[in-house]
């Protein structure tokens, strides 16, 4: 009996996670770091927490969109997306808070891909699978 209650707890727990991202509320230092390797589709919006992502290449230029945000990177550069703060409930309960920032370092073109380092630094350590919950699916993310 004690097992299967635990099964359905912890079933429910990853059915009930929850991250709600917002904008950064403390100047807290961001300490832990997490490196992918992604992909942005060229020409379709991606969402990364609440930031809105839009990237057009061309050549080795890249036209990158974040939240209304406009610049043109080149191979090498990097993009920083302001920091915003997480909030982690699992069945409605608060199980981590903390403030992030991600980093995309442009990488060049494949196809109908950009490719990027991607580095997330968060201010408490997080782990790989509430990261992965905020990363879309369409990105394609590789842990470095």
């Amino acid at each position: 009996g004690i097992v299967v209650l635990i099964l359905v707890l912890a079933t429910l727990a990853v059915f009930t996670l929850t991250v709600a991202v917002m904008g950064s509320l403390s100047g807290s230092s961001l300490p832990y770091t997490t490196n992918y390797r992604v992909t942005l589709p060229d020409g379709e919006p991606v969402t990364i927490g609440s930031s809105h992502i839009l990237v057009a290449s061309y050549d080795n230029e890249l036209f990158c969109d974040v939240d209304g945000t406009k610049e043109k990177l080149v191979v090498g550069q990097q993009r920083i997306i302001s920091p915003k703060h997480a909030k982690v409930t699992v069945l409605g309960i608060p199980i981590i808070e903390t403030d992030f920032e991600i980093t995309l370092t442009y990488l060049g073109s494949t196809g109908k891909n950009a490719n990027f380092d991607m580095s997330i630094r968060t201010s408490t350590q997080v782990p790989e699978m509430v990261i992965r919950h905020i990363i879309p699916s369409s990105m394609h993310a590789q842990p470095m």
